[in-house]
């Protein structure tokens, strides 16, 4: 009986050692809620429309302010050099969808071309889905910039 007990044993812990490796999880980071606060701070643009990555060497990069709500964003996609575009952001809450952020430009520029839905926020990636447009999908992955 004892012996039989010792096999159950050493089966059950062969079988619980089984599952778990191969069960490996990845690590995900948990999600916070979309505040000025959580979205403070450089973001640089890593695909969008779904997947589409940009093209070696242009990049677009975001800076949330909390304190006054605003935006800079730096980017080269329309010319070799930098250009600097900054403006006012918004966050609402949509009782369907979520929260959903937006954009006005200074300079009487207008508004953002979109209402983003934001699908994910973790310390480190936001996904955007455009409110009008689902396959306008933008990810952001957290950067650092320098303020020069």
């Amino acid at each position: 009986m004892r012996n039989l007990l010792r096999v159950l044993l050493l089966t059950f812990m062969v079988a619980m050692l089984t599952v778990s490796c191969s069960k490996e999880e990845e690590y995900q980071e948990p999600q916070l809620e979309v505040t000025p606060n959580n979205i403070a701070g450089w973001w640089t643009l890593e695909s969008y429309d779904n997947g589409v990555t940009l093209a070696e060497g242009s990049y677009v990069h975001i800076e949330f302010v909390r304190a006054d709500r605003t935006f800079t964003i730096r980017q080269n996609l329309d010319s070799t050099a930098e250009r600097e575009i900054t403006g006012s952001y918004y966050i609402d809450t949509d009782m369907e969808l979520g929260a959903v952020i937006r954009g006005q430009y200074d300079y009487g520029v207008g508004d953002w071309s979109h209402r983003y839905v934001v699908k994910s926020l973790t310390a480190n990636k936001m996904i955007w889905v455009a409110k009008d447009d689902p396959a306008n999908v933008s990810v952001y992955v957290r950067t650092t910039i320098s303020n020069e």
